[in-house]
């Protein structure tokens, strides 16, 4: 009988290295990713799958079979992650973690990571790339939109313009970004106000280039919500010139996002076409 395949890759970790002081970047090979594969997007993504400790999984592990068969508290837990980089030549797959001491699953995770640890994850999935036609591009976002804006700049053809507003903590979470764009970009210190909220300033008072934008904005869902009112019904920029969602939600854990997610973006989406409408 065939051997049955995985429904998931299985990535062994090869190093890490603290990129700033709350993000920590695990590099991830091996032939369990064999059948990985890329497609050019930048905004990339998989799902990293943790088991809970102490409980007995059907084998071969697959998440399906596990959803098939257990009791919904016992499944694994999913976290959704950027890809960073991916090399299919050295087989690496890079993955950035924002790290808030034993705050979330994958942080603290990814901070006591060692070489031969190893890392299930479903996917890739994705829809994002810099469109190479757009006039100039809008990039926006908090920490946990970082890799996929670090991975749009270097993606930029050179001089193509663009504009840059990263969001974080304070100066100590900077990064450095790579790009041959004609790239303005700016760090954001929130210091001790909300979340998105000096970042939303930032972005209603740039004075928009001529021609068509292609904007990709990410990050908590509050502020995203914000932005697309603005960019939708303010600015008039149409949905096929806009990548934007909310990659998590403050006061909620990432399974009731998930949850919730479809719906609330329903309800953010008929507000803003009755805004229009009026």
């Amino acid at each position: 009988m065939a051997e049955q395949r995985a429904d998931h890759h299985r990535g062994v970790v090869q190093r890490t290295e603290r990129i700033s002081r709350h993000m920590v970047r695990v590099v991830v090979g091996g032939d369990g990713l064999a059948d990985f594969a890329c497609t050019g997007l930048t905004d990339h993504y998989v799902k990293l799958v943790f088991p809970y400790e102490g409980v007995e999984y059907p084998e071969p592990f697959s998440v399906k079979t596990c959803r098939e068969t257990m009791p919904r508290e016992l499944w694994p837990r999913l976290r959704t992650y950027t890809v960073r980089a991916w090399d299919p030549d050295s087989r690496e797959l890079t993955l950035d973690f924002v790290v808030h001491g034993d705050e979330g699953l994958a942080g603290p995770w990814a901070e006591r990571a060692e070489p031969g640890d190893e890392l299930l994850m479903l996917g890739p999935g994705g829809g994002y790339a810099p469109d190479p036609e757009a006039g100039w591009h809008l990039l926006v976002g908090d920490e946990s939109a970082l890799p996929a804006i670090a991975a749009s700049l270097e993606a930029l053809p050179d001089g193509v313009r663009a504009h840059v507003f990263v969001e974080a903590d304070a100066p100590e979470d900077e990064q450095k970004l790579e790009t041959a764009a004609d790239a303005r970009i700016r760090w954001i210190y929130r210091g001790d106000r909300p979340v998105g909220e000096r970042l939303v300033a930032a972005v209603r008072a740039l004075e928009f280039p001529e021609g068509d934008v292609h904007a990709f904005v990410h990050g908590e869902a509050g502020f995203v919500k914000e932005l697309r009112r603005h960019l939708r019904v303010e600015r008039g920029v149409g949905m096929d010139q806009l990548s934007i969602s909310g990659y998590w939600r403050i006061g909620v854990d990432d399974e009731t996002w998930r949850a919730v997610k479809r719906d609330w973006n329903r309800q953010v989406e008929a507000e803003e076409q009755a805004a229009i409408a009026s």
